[in-house]
């Protein structure tokens, strides 16, 4: 783990705190390889339903600039970098359990590669986004491409890529980069909200939804894998409450 990635829960809600404030959250090789056991930890606890990645004043501005001179030095350096980059982005992505950026000032770079790797990203009205690897020479990778096209579409994607300019937060709701924008001072408070709901929610439904979604975005088709979502939701206690409550007239307790 790092000491700069905080994991807490309150609740059916985890939170992974980025917390770097020296260096604008700015994210490191050893935090890069703190993610997928963090994000084990969420998948392991079966307590936890909803996953909440935030910062502080920002949520994280990229790379730790340092690090390009020692651990990402020449191409061998890159590509071992590289790896531990891929790896924790997948690690957020590839979670069973919904998860919701919350984001606040600066999103550059890898911080804004991690909101795109979460499910749902909602942000205050002074946060800037980019992706910048037209400023270092670098190529970004595919996965994490894909994560861009498919929140943005392919033109909008390209010119995030191409420019690597800042887009306020106006332009990233418009473009679909974010769902929601709230002032800051309100943002956590609608996380915290929506958090909570989708934790009450039907949990056999948000995974099979979730796993859907993504099936779909990956070209995928209806297959006897998605025909067991199906089946494991009817037969499932969540859904028997949910008709019981349904015909009792109450809300249901999943």
């Amino acid at each position: 783990m790092s000491e700069f990635l905080e994991l807490t829960t309150a609740g059916p809600v985890a939170t992974v705190t980025i917390n770097r404030p020296a260096k604008r959250n700015a994210m490191s090789h050893e935090m890069w390889s703190a993610l997928p056991g963090l994000m084990d930890a969420v998948a392991q606890d079966d307590s936890v339903r909803v996953l909440v990645i935030r910062g502080g004043d920002h949520f994280s501005a990229g790379a730790d600039i340092a690090e390009f001179s020692t651990l990402r030095r020449g191409a061998e350096g890159a590509a071992k970098y590289g790896a531990a980059v891929h790896a924790g982005e997948r690690a957020i992505a590839e979670l069973g359990k919904p998860t919701i950026a919350a984001v606040h000032g600066f999103c550059v770079g890898g911080g804004c590669e991690i909101a795109l790797a979460c499910d749902l990203r909602l942000a205050a009205d002074d946060a800037r986004f980019g992706i910048t690897p037209a400023k270092l020479g670098i190529v970004y990778n595919f996965t994490s491409t894909k994560q861009l096209v498919d929140v943005v579409g392919p033109a909008w994607a390209k010119q995030i890529l191409f420019s690597a300019d800042l887009i306020d937060a106006a332009t990233a709701l418009r473009i679909g980069l974010v769902n929601e924008v709230h002032p800051p001072a309100e943002l956590d408070g609608r996380v915290k909200e929506l958090a909570e709901t989708i934790a009450s929610r039907a949990q056999v439904s948000v995974r099979g939804a979730k796993e859907i979604v993504n099936r779909i975005t990956d070209g995928g088709h209806e297959d006897l894998a998605v025909e067991a979502l199906y089946a494991e939701a009817a037969h499932s206690a969540d859904y028997a409450e949910g008709v019981t409550a349904f015909l009792e007239k109450r809300p249901p307790r999943f």
